[in-house]
């Protein structure tokens, strides 16, 4: 496909998603089932400028004047990828498939440089204009730069498995792919990303089938060594899902210890048992939800550690997962905040005194951070949050300067990509008096 038939395809993929309302996975793949004669690398360039028009939907669409999947992937082309208006229209021709040439009021739109200065907050920072109250809430006067930070493809974080390779061999098994070393997370490598580059194959690379390496973003490896686990503990993971943070949590713990991984959604544990034997991690027993029974009876009063990865709007992970942004609801926020209460008051029963309970979310609302930690304390006054001072100690070395990237509260800290070139996690560590 020439690339103006590139654009084409990107300008219908959006449109299915938005008349439909459905993720942008979903649409794309329904296109590249329509169109078998779309190589690989076409789809990998369709889907690139698709996320970018998603990432960049409010202030592409602010710049134009319009709102059009067309004048937000002519936006997105502008302000994402910085194409000067020349290059879009030889781009646009509307020869062999290309889309018509930009008419005169979009050639005026794209002439622009930049936003202008007095745009609204939430068109600078391409967030849900719903959201704002809350994005005012946590960031004030930053809050656009914390939403545009969010709005910029991510890399491809790794997590060496310590159980199995160290940081310098994995980091050498994976040169060719130009990894490096992340800032913060000591077993972390980092795979930059342009703009309209493809994703590298990580699943098909010897060290990902061997186990050496795990796909997880650097906050949420970070997340499981601020828990300050330690080898020997009895842990328990009450919302592990795929096993991310359990398998990071076993690979500190050196395989000793306990770990129970479970869920309230069957479907969401299924992967972990295959990266179990991938990861060679050998302290994790995972149970299964059976309908209304509690399968933690056994573990009242008994664990050092409680990990909450709790289930959330996901508005740290906008960069990996920009469609999100524009699908989330008030709705959906109020049923996270419900099931993030639960999730708190079941694990209250499960710490032993002096025992902890992490809680992690990927997200950048109060609503379900720092309120949801004042709630639980205030219903469960035995419980007291620990210093995000004391919190941060897990990391050494890298303690100050790290206290120094986060926003720091009373009931935790926050992590996000402007901050710590992290997606953003909120983790709050409470103790069991």
């Amino acid at each position: 496909m020439t690339p103006g038939a590139r654009l084409s395809a990107a300008i219908e993929v959006l449109a299915d998603i938005e008349d439909r309302r459905r993720p942008a996975a979903d649409a794309l793949k329904d296109w590249g089932l329509a169109h078998r004669f779309a190589g690989s690398g076409d789809r990998a360039a369709i889907g690139g400028l698709v996320f970018d028009a998603l990432r960049r939907r409010s202030s592409a669409a602010y710049l134009m004047g319009a709102s059009t999947p067309r004048a937000i992937l002519f936006g997105a082309l502008r302000l994402e990828r910085g194409m000067s208006v020349d290059a879009i229209a030889r781009l646009a021709d509307g020869v062999r498939h290309a889309p018509p040439p930009p008419d005169h009021a979009e050639a005026d739109a794209l002439a622009a440089a930049a936003l202008r200065d007095d745009a609204p907050a939430h068109v600078r920072g391409d967030y849900p204009e719903w959201l704002d109250p809350c994005f005012a809430a946590v960031f004030g006067e930053e809050r656009a730069d914390e939403g545009a930070a969010l709005s910029r493809r991510a890399p491809v974080d790794l997590r060496v498995n310590t159980l199995k390779a160290n940081r310098d061999a994995a980091l050498a098994a994976l040169a060719h792919l130009g990894a490096m070393l992340t800032p913060w997370s000591p077993v972390g490598l980092r795979i930059a990303l342009s703009a309209d580059a493809k994703s590298p194959p990580l699943l098909a690379e010897p060290a990902y089938m061997d186990g050496l390496i795990e796909i997880q973003d650097e906050g949420s490896q970070l997340a499981a060594l601020l828990s300050a686990v330690r080898p020997g503990e009895t842990v328990v993971d009450l919302c592990a899902g795929g096993g991310g943070k359990t398998l990071a949590l076993a690979a500190l713990m050196a395989n000793s210890g306990r770990i129970v991984a479970t869920d309230t959604d069957i479907r969401r544990l299924a992967p972990i048992h295959a990266r179990i034997a991938r990861a060679g991690v050998r302290n994790v027993e995972v149970r299964t939800p059976r309908g209304d029974a509690e399968l933690l009876d056994d573990l009242a009063g008994a664990a050092d550690l409680v990990l909450i990865d709790a289930p959330c709007t996901g508005v740290g992970a906008w960069r990996r997962n920009p469609d999100a942004k524009w699908r989330v609801r008030p709705g959906a926020l109020e049923q996270r905040i419900k099931a993030q209460d639960t999730a708190l008051d079941r694990s209250a029963r499960l710490a032993r005194p002096g025992g902890r309970i992490a809680y992690v979310t990927c997200s950048l609302l109060d609503e379900e951070n720092g309120a949801r930690v004042r709630a639980f304390t205030d219903r469960h006054p035995v419980f007291a949050v620990v210093p995000a001072d004391d919190v941060a100690g897990a990391l050494g070395a890298e303690r100050v300067q790290f206290l120094a990237a986060v926003k720091v509260s009373a009931e935790g800290l926050l992590m996000t990509p402007r901050r710590t070139g992290t997606d953003g996690f909120f983790v709050s560590v409470m103790r069991r008096r």
